[in-house]
Parts: C-alpha cells; sequence; structure tokens
C-alpha cells in the first residue's frame, strides 16, 4: 500500500537555525509555493531576496533554492506556523506555535529577530497589526533585538518600503 503524506509533514519548511546566529528572519507561515518547493520566500513575486541584497544584508543576490546557504553568513530562517501553508489570512490559528517559537530563540539565542510582515509579529505581541510599527522595535530585556519588516510578499506590495530592511542591515552590520 503507498504511503500517504501528512499535510502537516507537506507543508513544513525546515527551520535553518543553530546557536548565536547574527539574524533570524521570522514569517507566518510558508507561502503555498515555498511549501511546494522546500524553500523559504520561493514565489516569483516574493521580494525577499531583492530586498535582502538591495539594503546590504547579503553581498549578492541569492535565490530561493540557495536558503540554506544562508546560515554560513549567520541568517537563519522559521516561522511561527511549521505545519501551515498559504497567505497569512489563509493559516489556521491553531497552527500558530508563539510558546513554540519563543523556545526556540531561547534555545538558539540569535543576535536579531526580524519579522518578515507585520502579521507576523502582531501574532508574536498578540496584539493588532494596526498597533505595530515597522523597524526596530522596544527592547524587551534580555530578549534579542527584534525588527518588524513590511512583508515582500508580493500580495503586499501597497504596503512595500525597504527603509526598514535599509535599517535592519544598518544594525546586524555594527
Amino acid at each position: 500500500m503507498p504511503r500517504t503524506i501528512d499535510v502537516v509533514e507537506a507543508h513544513r519548511l525546515p527551520d535553518q537555525l543553530r546557536p548565536n546566529l547574527r539574524l533570524v528572519f521570522v514569517g507566518t507561515a510558508a507561502s503555498t509555493r515555498s511549501a511546494e518547493l522546500g524553500h523559504y520566500y520561493a514565489h516569483p513575486g516574493n521580494r525577499f531576496w531583492r530586498a535582502i541584497h538591495e539594503a546590504g544584508i547579503t553581498t549578492r543576490l541569492y535565490q530561493p533554492g540557495e536558503f540554506a546557504a544562508l546560515i554560513d553568513l549567520g541568517i537563519g530562517f522559521t516561522d511561527l506556523s511549521k505545519s501551515g501553508a498559504g497567505m497569512d489570512h489563509q493559516i489556521a490559528a491553531e497552527t500558530i506555535d508563539v510558546p513554540g517559537f519563543r523556545a526556540k530563540m531561547e534555545e538558539y539565542r540569535p543576535r536579531t529577530i526580524a519579522f518578515t510582515s507585520k502579521k507576523a509579529a502582531s501574532l508574536f505581541y498578540g496584539r493588532s497589526s494596526s498597533g505595530i510599527l515597522l523597524g526596530r522595535q522596544k527592547r524587551d530585556g534580555s530578549w534579542p533585538e527584534v525588527f518588524v519588516l513590511p512583508s515582500p510578499s508580493g500580495a503586499a506590495s501597497g504596503h512595500w518600503t525597504i527603509e526598514p530592511w535599509r535599517e535592519l542591515a544598518k544594525w546586524i552590520a555594527a
């Protein structure tokens, strides 16, 4: 009998984490395209890879299939939902695992965390996206520095600006 692939397994993007990274990018969940390909920020309309290059976070333009190579630059990846996939409004609330995310950050202790959308930050902070400002957030005790970036998704084009990405690049280069 052929093995059926569990939906959770099919949509899982592996965390790219190790201790003391200089930066961890955190999304809400994988897009459908990213889940299909197994690469972070894989949709052709997503600005993520261009943004990190243009902002100066990377010295060259990487492709989605090269995401694992960024760990050697001190850059990691994870999502608040490791089992959901799709646009933010399609992600089931029960798949969002803020306590699991916090535990990972406490274990790996990155220098900086960057949420790649106000939605991801709102889920983490437990408040409305409208109450969250872009850029560097107020420091919270021993927690790493936190930045909130505008979503690089093509679906969020009306809210796009590169400036918070540049602010992040300056911070992690210091």
